[in-house]
Parts: structure tokens; C-alpha cells; sequence
């Protein structure tokens, strides 16, 4: 894998949230696409669900990760693996904003609702 320069990634907004791209096919991966997470306090969670099982691994701060009924909060140092196709939230769980960063098979497609699935931009 080539190295990747990251100083000039392009950020991307949805829901409040903004991502950041680490690795993707648009910047030499093959396989995985990676990204960092920010989430502000007081955000409120999207509900989705990716085709793809879903990586978060927590940077800064406190998430909570809801599924159904299940709430989970991850701390700096720890990783969840949200499976394909569970719709889920992502938020802030404290008072500093949330980063994680987030691995992701190359063609995983994120849906929200019943909008068709979509390529996140950060991820191709």
C-alpha cells in the first residue's frame, strides 16, 4: 500500500457529524476504507444501517453506539463492531465532542430510511 498524505483531506458534514478520509480507493486502498468520525456534543444520532460490517474505534471522548433497544458507550481505546444491515446510531455521549475512526469494506453503502443505499463519499 502506498503511504497515504492526509494533510489535505477534504472533510465531509452529514447529520452534524463530519468525517474525514484516512484511506480509500480515491487515495491508493484496494480493499478498506477508513475515516475519522467527529461528533460535537448534543448531536443527535442518525439512524442507518451500512451493508458492510462497520468498525468504530473510539480516538477522543465518549460515544454511545444504540441498536434497537442495546446502548453501548465506548471509550478512547475501545473498538464495536456494528453487523451489516442493523440499523444504529452514533453519538456523542459527553461533554467533549466524539472521534472515532471507522473501517469499512470498499463498497460498503450506507442507508438511511428508505433512501436508496449510498457510497459515503469519505469512503471511495
Amino acid at each position: 500500500m502506498p503511504s497515504i498524505d492526509n494533510s489535505q483531506a477534504q472533510s465531509f458534514e452529514m447529520a452534524g457529524v463530519t468525517f474525514t478520509p484516512v484511506a480509500a480507493p480515491s487515495r491508493g486502498t484496494r480493499e478498506t476504507a477508513i475515516w475519522r468520525a467527529r461528533v460535537a456534543p448534543g448531536t443527535p444520532g442518525l439512524l442507518h444501517h451500512m451493508t458492510r460490517e462497520e468498525i468504530i474505534v473510539s480516538v477522543r471522548g465518549e460515544g454511545r453506539i444504540r441498536i434497537g433497544d442495546d446502548a453501548h458507550v465506548i471509550k478512547a481505546g475501545d473498538a464495536f463492531a456494528v453487523p451489516a444491515f442493523n440499523d444504529f446510531t452514533l453519538e456523542c455521549a459527553g461533554d467533549v465532542a466524539f472521534e472515532a475512526m471507522v473501517v469499512l469494506p470498499v463498497g460498503g453503502r450506507g442507508v438511511i430510511g428508505s433512501d436508496p443505499a449510498f457510497l459515503p463519499p469519505w469512503s471511495v
